[in-house]
């Protein structure tokens, strides 16, 4: 079976899909990787160095796609890449069908069985293949790195001869992987962290990394049956704001990252809120992708209101390329791994994460909402 790795073509996007030291353990397999000529460099990894780990370089896109069993991708192709994959093949990536309409139309128009890894269930099987979580610890650390850039002050407390200068007050919004990893980070960087989320049950772990949770006083969990946060209404949302405006209205750092599953972001931090925040205070919205935890957040700008410097920036795990690609690509190993047998790509619609994850297969698309129904008999299809 021939794996290939593009170059992603998306604008600014450094991470690669498979890193050197993960090619050499499929090619020890008997899988031949293909690797895209110049696909490493964004994340410093040469053509030779893949040469090293087995992997032959090519030139030839339109050979690369045209011939490959499996194409493995960060982000989603676009149509005209799509339109050189041969029928048949098979695309792994993180494609957002939502977003990325025309290409997946054009997936499944060409007979390409896509899987998603952003539809990969919380599972202890899917876990050595989480991409989402892998890659929201690099944007949850980057987030405060960036922050820290903007803020006219230091982070930790000091003590100098001028005086005793106070730590930074950071406040975190959401405390899934990447929320996790900002209050870390901020806190070894030495400041003084409170969080905020609607799932009780992580207020352990928020606590267990030095930071102080703010209980938000909801009358039900916010939490879906998977762990993830779940939409609420707008008196529940009312009583979020309530609870995190008197730390907002103290904090130097805001770094927001709640998001809702195949949903808009909701909206934390209205206008008004950011009134009364502190002049020269930050914040970083990693939900700007999604619409924005903040109200006044413009998806991948940087801009000045009420005196806050509001930062949204669409791909801070790319601004980590060589732990980032590492990572993402351990993920996509196992992904691999779970797909292929022996050389060959099986797709059991009897396993969860294949019904989770494959968007479109033999000429179909495979709507979210039908997923449900999509258990293949041998021999038949859905």
């Amino acid at each position: 079976m021939i794996i290939a790795v593009p170059a992603e073509t998306f604008a600014g996007e450094r991470r690669v899909s498979l890193v050197p030291e993960t090619v050499q353990r499929l090619t020890a397999k008997q899988l031949q990787v293909w690797l895209q000529s110049g696909a490493g460099a964004g994340a410093w990894f040469s053509d030779d160095d893949y040469r090293r780990a087995g992997a032959s370089v090519e030139t030839s896109v339109h050979r690369l796609l045209g011939e490959a069993d499996l194409i493995v991708k960060v982000r989603a192709p676009s149509v005209a890449e799509v339109e050189r994959l041969r029928r048949g093949a098979t695309l792994i990536c993180l494609l957002y069908p939502r977003i990325n309409t025309a290409a997946t139309r054009s997936l499944a128009a060409r007979g390409v069985t896509t899987i998603a890894l952003e539809n990969l269930p919380r599972t202890s099987v899917a876990q050595t293949m989480d991409v989402l979580s892998s890659q929201s610890t690099a944007a949850g650390y980057r987030a405060v790195i960036v922050a820290a850039n903007a803020l006219a002050k230091f982070f930790p407390m000091l003590m100098t001869p001028a005086g005793t200068i106070a730590p930074a007050r950071v406040l975190v919004l959401g405390a899934g992987v990447a929320g996790l990893q900002a209050i870390a980070t901020a806190r070894r960087l030495g400041a003084a962290v409170e969080a905020f989320d609607v799932r009780p049950a992580v207020q352990e772990e928020v606590e267990s990394l030095g930071a102080k949770f703010i209980d938000g006083a909801l009358c039900a969990d916010g939490a879906t049956a998977e762990g993830y946060a779940r939409e609420l209404d707008e008196i529940a949302l009312a009583k979020v704001r309530a609870a995190i405006q008197r730390s907002l209205s103290c904090a130097d750092v805001c770094i927001t990252s709640a998001l809702l599953p195949n949903q808009r972001a909701p909206i934390l931090i209205t206008g008004e809120m950011v009134q009364r925040m502190r002049p020269g205070s930050v914040i970083v919205d990693l939900a700007g992708e999604q619409g924005g935890n903040c109200e006044l957040t413009e998806a991948g700008r940087e801009s000045v209101c009420h005196g806050v410097t509001i930062i949204s920036r669409l791909n801070l795990a790319g601004e980590l390329p060589l732990d980032a690609s590492r990572m993402y690509s351990r993920n996509m190993e196992n992904v691999v791994g779970h797909f292929c047998h022996d050389g060959i790509l099986r797709f059991d619609f009897r396993d969860e994460i294949t019904r989770r994850c494959v968007v479109t297969h033999q000429d179909e698309i495979l709507a979210a909402d039908l997923r449900q129904t999509l258990v293949l008999q041998a021999g038949g299809r859905s």
